[in-house]
């Protein structure tokens, strides 16, 4: 598909998973973490990956927990953090005891377009989707990474700016951190990433600007789980994705969208006016664009500089007569 195709040409069926994770409710987080773990194939690197390589099967950022063929709850990357942040043991803790309960869930039938998963995202708070048949069987689940997969319309994040849905201000920690405070400041703030910045004990921060070095993310933590590091000792420093590719807020969402793809990232860092200004854009943020309350108002500027367009046009055919 073009990437300049119209907005509704996608299925929106396209972006199920129908290859979801799934457990029993016996089983342990610890078990989880290494299914996570073996499902995404590969430590999160902010690298460029081979286009052979570019995408792996199904989606290894939650795990929905089954009693027979119901679905009972799910468990996500974030609560993977907060597990962490906690220090819960792992191998003696049930997904039974932490999932999320009941799920969100939507009919196939209902999913009619990505604006119908759009506004239950919203709604909820959430970033994945259950879906079900006619008779509530399990079909697949739908998560802001594959519906990014599939909306590509190119002219509408030309029109917008990384400013226009940036997050600011952003939680950030030192290179020296302990990994474990990282876990925790993800916990606390409810956020899927840390900034790390240089740290240089010379210099008065007031008066500078932050120097963003690298990241951490929720789905790093999941890995440094599954192999069993010692998240007190180990440092940001020594964990962090980098270097970092930094955005500016005057960057147009397009090419936010197409360095996430070319990078198989799911955050980027912006920074101005010398490291003053921190924010954060991530794939939450540019499906926020798609919110058919925010294509209304691009609409509907775009209507009224046409209407204006149209007055100087008159205005200039009158004064030449």
């Amino acid at each position: 598909m073009s990437l300049d195709s119209p907005l509704m040409e996608p299925q929106v069926v396209d972006a199920i998973d129908r290859e979801p994770l799934t457990v029993g409710l016996d089983t342990s987080v610890r078990q989880v973490i290494e299914l996570m773990s073996q499902r995404r194939g590969q430590s999160c690197s902010l690298q460029e990956v081979p286009d052979a390589a570019r995408r792996t099967q199904g989606c290894s950022s939650c795990v929905l927990v089954m009693d027979g063929d119901d679905v009972e709850g799910i468990i996500t990357e974030r609560d993977m953090v907060r597990l962490a942040a906690r220090q819960l043991d792992s191998s003696q803790t049930s997904v039974a005891e932490v999932m999320a309960s009941p799920v969100i869930a939507l009919p196939q039938r209902d999913l009619k377009d990505v604006f119908s998963a759009l506004f239950l995202f919203r709604r909820y708070r959430i970033r994945h989707l259950v879906i079900m048949d006619g008779d509530r069987h399990l079909v697949g689940v739908v998560s802001q990474s594959s519906l990014r997969e599939i909306v590509r319309p190119a002219n509408l994040l030309k029109m917008r700016r990384v400013a226009d849905v940036m997050t600011t201000p952003v939680i950030y920690a030192f290179e020296s951190a302990p990994v474990l405070e990282l876990a925790q400041q993800m916990a606390e703030n409810r956020v899927s990433c840390i900034v790390i910045i240089e740290e240089d004990p010379g210099l008065d921060l007031r008066n500078v600007g932050l120097i963003p070095v690298g990241i951490v993310t929720e789905r790093d933590l999941v890995q440094f789980q599954a192999l069993e590091l010692d998240l007190v000792s180990l440092r940001a420093k020594d964990v962090m994705s980098a270097p970092l590719f930094l955005l500016n807020p005057k960057d147009s969402l397009l090419t936010a969208y197409e360095e996430m793809q070319q990078r198989r990232v799911r955050r980027l860092v912006v920074s101005w006016d010398w490291g003053k200004g921190l924010g954060i854009v991530t794939q939450t943020s540019l499906l926020r664009i798609f919110d058919p309350m925010e294509m209304y108002g691009v609409i509907e500027s775009l209507q009224d500089t046409v209407k204006s367009l149209e007055a100087e046009v008159k205005l200039l055919r009158k004064a030449k007569e």
